[in-house]
């Protein structure tokens, strides 16, 4: 039976990835679960599995290729006999002991349909012309921001999978279209029409004055960037433009919880082997907020007019994880709010170690509905993180240090050394207004400083 191996889907916004090695090549027998290539995308580099076990029959793509999600990049033979080299797949050449070498006889075979299987994750499908049509997210923003309406999309020749329009034909379509425009003769005579001023328009591109630099200037040293870093860029210059970005700011006191994480410390690193972090506790009170302000836990869809605002019904908290070689990686506990505090631990520990060997599979890294971004471990007190499309909201964490805090009392006050953390809140002011995500982090603040064992 043939197998396709396809592009796999990494995440809600993404649409293609890299081949970034192939660990296989054709002839290679491969086991269930041994990996066949690595790929890269914005959001992570990862290890691809094999479906099945069978023998690699065909590689369609090579190293460095960018393929479209959902596209076969492979093909492999489950009943484990490669076809050999340069015979076609309608003929077969039979030799038998019972006839001489030059009686050879070629017995020609019709093609045979091949059973196939596909290891497919779908890509997102948000709008329909009517007819069955689908485009993704990304080509319906560029078609909105360009004024290009179904009827003009629907003419425009998909080259993605099953026919389907990607961001390389709608680009090229506005390219050829704006050529046509700026070619077109001009009339022999034109009046000037008055027209009221327009506002100038949100999604006008201002183009930046691009920098010259001179590379043989002593003292300079280049670091091209690489697949990783340039796609985590664009990921974030894209959130940037997409969603307008507003702050709410709090401290929160955390000395209860560090007196109940002391408490349990021993005990726990002595049952789990690992070390209790103030992170879970973190996740406990967010995930608390969360069910208290479900609106925070969703997504927008600005495909249509008026936009839509999709709440999830379960949380699923992406932890931002730094890699080694300078990238960043958004491992994502999937059904969060149905675990303890125990769980939410062994979940961190497990996602942020294997995050950094390449390890995670692909469920693991999407669908995440709600983030928190962790710069306190480099010492920093405050940060303002860039939302993680297309949530609505993340959360950063500063370092936890003693603090001089007032206290109030019937004595009067008193300024006391305090553990404390500061809580930055990004978020999408197009659905969070300022009152909510004000309390929303206020809230977080009080299940923290509330906290009881």
């Amino acid at each position: 039976m043939s197998v396709d191996i396809v592009m796999p889907k990494m995440g809600e916004s993404i649409m293609e990835g890299t081949i970034l090695k192939w660990h296989k090549k054709p002839g290679d027998k491969v086991d269930v679960d041994e990996t066949i290539l690595e790929i890269s995308t914005d959001k992570v580099d990862t290890e691809v599995p094999s479906p099945e076990s069978g023998i690699i029959s065909e590689l369609l793509y090579k190293e460095g290729d960018v393929v479209e999600v959902g596209k076969v990049i492979a093909k492999l033979d489950s009943n484990g006999a490669a076809k050999p080299t340069g015979v076609k797949k309608e003929e077969v050449v039979v030799e038998t002991k019972a006839e001489p070498a030059e009686q050879k006889k070629e017995i020609k075979t019709e093609p045979v349909t091949a059973v196939k299987t596909e290891v497919i994750i779908e890509p997102v499908a948000v709008k329909s012309n009517g007819e069955g049509k689908f485009y993704s997210p990304l080509v319906l923003n560029i078609a909105q921001k360009e004024g290009i309406g179904f009827a003009e999309l629907e003419k425009i020749p998909g080259t993605g999978l099953e026919g389907r329009v990607s961001k390389k034909d709608i680009l090229s379509y506005l390219q050829n279209r704006t050529s046509k425009i700026t070619e077109a003769p001009k009339a022999e005579e034109t009046k000037p029409i008055k027209t009221e001023p327009k506002a100038p328009s949100a999604e006008r591109k201002i183009e930046m004055p691009k920098q010259t630099i001179d590379y043989n200037e002593d003292g300079l040293s280049v670091m091209e960037f690489d697949n990783v870093r340039q796609k985590m860029a664009e990921h974030m210059i894209t959130s940037k433009r997409i969603s307008p970005h507003v702050q709410a700011i709090a401290e929160c006191d955390m000395t209860n919880v560090d007196k109940v994480r002391l408490v349990m410390k021993d005990e726990f690193e002595k049952k789990e082997g690992f070390k209790l972090t103030y992170m879970p506790f973190i996740c406990e009170a967010v995930i608390k907020a969360l069910k208290d302000f479900p609106l925070v836990n969703s997504i927008i869809d600005d495909s249509t007019v008026p936009y839509k605002a999709i709440t999830r019904n379960t949380i699923n908290l992406g932890i931002a994880v730094a890699m080694d070689n300078g990238g960043l990686i958004v491992p994502v506990i999937h059904n969060a709010d149905g675990m303890n505090l125990i769980g939410i631990a062994r979940s961190l520990n497990d996602l942020a170690k294997r995050a950094r060997i390449k390890k995670l599979t692909l469920n693991e890294i999407q669908g995440g509905t709600f983030s928190l971004t962790n710069f306190g471990v480099f010492g920093n007190d405050i940060g303002i993180p860039i939302i993680n499309q297309p949530q609505v909201a993340i959360l950063g964490l500063g370092a936890i240090k003693k603090r001089p805090i007032v206290i109030e009392t019937e004595e009067g006050d008193f300024v006391v050394p305090r553990k404390t953390l500061i809580l930055t809140l990004s978020f999408d002011h197009r659905l969070v207004d300022g009152a909510l995500g004000g309390k929303f982090t206020m809230r977080i603040a009080h299940y923290l400083e509330n906290y009881k064992e």
